[in-house]
């Protein structure tokens, strides 16, 4: 999952989303641009001064929130992380005991997701790319969230009696594909369809 579904321009649009982003806390309001801006276009390709001037702020409150760009960039992820596992925990909520019905719910979302309007691709997979070093704060950040998600699907997988971790990373790979797939059309049933036969092929093979 990628979109969101709380503050921030991924879901906002025009004179409106200026206006919401006024009313924030600044720390909120300097994230807020930054993840509009970030999502949109890539983060080495915003500078600070672009975000400095959308959210409203000088320098000097900038970089005493965020002594340093990769600390902006981490809180960006880590925001969209948060907002990532809130919908997960809601779907464990609404499947409790009934890990294929989770499976399910999370292969929908992700189909839901990737055909939503601003849809930019998995905003790790793009940090990811954009970082190449495994051990630089951001890669770190990308591969804790990704490894958070993997154990979901751990989870779900062990109570169908599926243990083999290499399964989970499977989905995985799944899961990815389906956000690189996600700006090339399709209709979200088509897509979460497609997710459902593979995942449910994966997991047939593994039992």
């Amino acid at each position: 999952m990628a979109e969101r579904t709380t503050r921030g321009g991924a879901r906002r649009g025009g004179t409106g989303a200026a206006a919401e982003r006024a009313q924030l806390p600044v720390r909120d309001r300097i994230l807020d641009a930054a993840d509009e801006l970030f999502y949109a276009e890539g983060i080495r390709a915003v500078s600070a001064d672009r975000i400095i001037a959308a959210a409203s702020v000088s320098k000097v409150t900038f970089y005493r929130h965020f002594p340093t760009k990769d600390d902006l960039v981490v809180a960006y992820l880590e925001l969209r992380a948060s907002v990532e596992r809130e919908a997960v925990e809601a779907l464990r909520t609404q499947h409790a005991g009934d890990p294929e019905g989770m499976l399910t719910g999370l292969a929908r979302e992700l189909a839901a997701v990737s055909c939503a309007p601003g849809f930019r691709g998995c905003p790790y997979i793009n940090a990811a790319a954009e970082y190449s070093d495994p051990a630089h704060v951001v890669r770190r950040a990308v591969t804790a969230h990704r490894a958070w998600f993997a154990g979901v699907l751990q989870e779900q997988l062990g109570e169908l009696g599926v243990t083999d971790p290499a399964v989970a990373e499977q989905l995985m790979m799944l899961r990815d594909g389906a956000m690189v797939h996600g700006d090339l059309g399709g209709s979200d049933e088509t897509r979460a369809q497609t997710l459902l036969a593979g995942g449910r092929a994966i997991i047939r093979a593994a039992r």
